[in-house]
């Protein structure tokens, strides 16, 4: 039998550790001043061992230095061996690793034989201790001078691993607040909800070594969790009732959880797993709160390589909080994207030229040429023509689309206004000029602007009108500074305008600026190919706003919409068929519910049944003014008389209205 030795040695008996004299080796005490030193620099655990480890191999004359761990198995968290000496490493006694433990000293132990030489000190640590220095060599057995230094070595060791241990989770803290603010920097530029929480997923599962994250969304209508990325699920998503498993309850909770072994957690549930294919052996999970403290959702990691840490939860709450902020912006964005969506839709809808007849044919090709241009257009036709749904067309077709299209109504401006509507005003530039505001032009610089009624406006607004068409500069009112824009102008008029320049009411040199293009809109009676097919378009379009399946026309209902003479083209039917969309209360419109049309009828016998209130005035005075000349026989004098004028103002007036006086 070979001889066996073992020698135990307490920390308190260990002469290095104290009071040393001089049969003390000053080699082993440089070594220990050396592990002093390596305590106090900021090292990894990892440094200090690949640094420290091999001096000892060399002091010890060990084959195999390692420090070994009790986790709760024991195992090697470093070490330093020479080649082939790790398959001896079950030579390592490991109950006498645990009497270490339980007696905080040091061993040397010689089984003898061809089992190596063993010799191991408990490492210092302000916590329990759990960690051995261990050494090993095949040949002589360790002196006791060389257990001393072991027991030396192995407490100052542990000094200098517990202040790695703190530095490491410091580093590690540093790191993760990196990450998180890295994470959160990336969050703001999702735009969408869905590649938002698989980003976050992503992140979270690499900061914390695991294998999956989820993001569940408490969908409290339903009673449902909504988890996103679900992997090996249909469209990346599951849905689970919100009470199951670990995550139902930190939905309860309102607590995290933690689940080091899913095979001892009563309450997880193996569903998922079943239908995903995923094996889970550990999780955590923490809500998600919003501004108000209210549980929106819970955050889940799986499967990391190591046991969970308070830490861990630390850092998955503060991801948490980033996730509620981010998922918040995403959605408003997605609020905004999708309102901006429907109302280009709405925009680019009314900008649909409905029709099939030959004139409306023809119109659109024009406006698909025009649009490509910059070219000022004018746009000509009675009122309820449709020249805004035209000028919507053009911009809608043109490079411009993507910016804004404006359109004012010139007649609706008061003249002392028009001119602060066009190009805005400085603080201060008039009485009730709060702010400064930019007007019309610059709002829709890059765009499109359509001055409706143009032939109402003021002299002085078409001077400075022709001004901006020709400089491309606006000076707001009340400003000195040039303003660039770049604004292309679509304007539109029921009146003729070459009359009026005639007439000395609208400026020719604007009117020629205007009229680079011209397109002018047949009245609805002079297309009535095309009645039907817009009375099913609005008829579509209004149903559907009401909530209401499509009616449908009888044939008296259709005959009696060809028939008639639509003085308010196509405004008139618009709104006739706007009005029985919502109030007809059977499946089908009969003429019967047409009615409306008859009263209109009725109405357009009028003679200014559709005209603006300018000008039904102005026909008015040429009626009346024609009638008083003929009364006084073509004498302009006596004319003047009978209307209570100078001779001298009735000319001046005759010429405002474009009629012509005879001297």
């Amino acid at each position: 039998m070979p001889s066996m030795s073992t020698q135990w040695l307490r920390t308190t008996e260990c002469p290095l550790l104290h009071h040393a004299d001089d049969g003390v080796d000053v080699v082993h005490l440089r070594l220990i001043q050396r592990l002093l030193e390596v305590a106090m620099l900021r090292q990894s655990s990892t440094d200090i061992t690949h640094a420290v480890l091999p001096e000892l191999a060399a002091q010890l004359r060990a084959d195999y230095v390692a420090v070994w761990e009790a986790t709760p198995a024991w195992q090697a968290l470093w070490h330093n061996a020479r080649p082939g000496t790790r398959s001896n490493l079950d030579a390592v006694p490991r109950q006498i690793l645990n009497d270490i433990l339980d007696r905080q000293a040091g061993v040397s132990h010689a089984p003898g034989g061809a089992t190596p030489a063993f010799v191991g000190a408990c490492l210092s640590y302000i916590d329990r201790p759990n960690r051995v220095l261990v050494a090993l060599r095949p040949r002589d057995p360790f002196a006791r001078t060389e257990l001393e230094y072991a027991i030396a070595a192995g407490h100052y060791l542990g000094i200098a691993l517990e202040k790695a241990k703190q530095w490491d989770q410091a580093l590690v803290h540093a790191q993760r607040l990196s990450a998180i603010v890295q994470i959160s920097q990336r969050l703001t530029q999702e735009r969408e909800a869905v590649s938002l929480l698989e980003h976050i997923a992503a992140e979270t599962a690499r900061l914390l070594n695991c294998e999956r994250a989820s993001i569940f969304l408490w969908d409290r209508a339903r009673k449902e969790l909504v988890g996103r990325p679900a992997l090996g699920m249909p469209n990346n998503e599951l849905r689970i009732s919100e009470t199951t498993g670990v995550v139902g309850r930190t939905l309860a909770t309102g607590e995290p959880q933690i689940v080091q072994d899913v095979r001892e957690d009563r309450g997880f549930s193996g569903d998922v797993d079943k239908k995903s294919g995923f094996a889970t052996r550990n999780l955590l999970c923490v809500p998600m709160r919003d501004g108000e403290g209210q549980i929106i959702g819970v955050l889940q990691v799986l499967n990391k390589s190591s046991a969970y840490t308070p830490d861990d939860v630390s850092l998955m709450s503060a991801l948490a909080s980033h996730v509620v902020i981010a998922l918040a912006n995403v959605r408003e964005v997605e609020t905004i994207v999708r309102a901006n969506q429907e109302f280009d839709a709405q925009a680019r809808l009314a900008a649909r030229i409905v029709g099939e007849s030959t004139a409306v044919v023809a119109l659109r090709g024009t406006v698909e040429r025009v649009a490509r241009t910059d070219l000022p257009v004018l746009i000509l036709g009675e009122s309820g023509t449709g020249k805004d749904v035209v000028a919507r067309a053009i911009h809608y077709s043109s490079p411009r689309q993507a910016h804004p299209y404006i359109p004012i109504n010139c007649a609706a401006i008061a003249e002392t206004l028009i001119e602060s509507e066009l190009f805005g005003h400085e603080k201060g530039a008039f009485t009730g000029a709060v702010d400064t505001r930019a007007g019309k032009f610059e709002a829709a610089s890059g765009g499109t602007l359509f001055l409706d009624e143009i032939g109402d406006l003021s002299a002085n607004g078409q001077a400075k009108l022709l001004r901006v068409l020709e400089e491309k500069v606006v000076y707001r009112v009340g400003g000195t500074a040039p303003i660039p824009v770049d604004s292309r102008v679509i304007a539109a008029t029921n009146r003729n305008l070459a009359d009026n320049v005639r007439a000395g009411k609208f400026r020719e040199d604007l009117f020629y600026r205007l009229t680079v293009v011209t397109l002018e809109l047949p009245p609805l009676r002079d297309r009535r190919g095309d009645i039907l097919v817009l009375a099913e378009h609005f008829m579509q379009q209004f149903c559907k706003d009401a909530g209401r399946k499509p009616l449908k026309f009888s044939a008296e209902a259709k005959k009696r919409l060809e028939q008639h003479k639509w003085p308010g083209n196509i405004r008139e039917l618009r709104n006739l068929l706007e009005r029985v969309a919502y109030l007809c209360p059977h499946d089908r419109v009969d003429a019967g519910d047409l009615a409306i049309i008859q009263r209109a009828s009725k109405d357009a016998a009028h003679p200014y049944a559709e005209m603006t209130l300018a000008e039904a005035t102005d026909a008015f005075q040429r009626e009346h003014i024609q009638y008083a000349i003929n009364r006084a026989n073509g004498n302009v004098s006596d004319a003047a008389k009978l209307l209570g004028l100078h001779r001298p103002n009735l000319y001046r007036k005759m010429k405002l209205l474009g009629m012509e006086p005879k001297q």
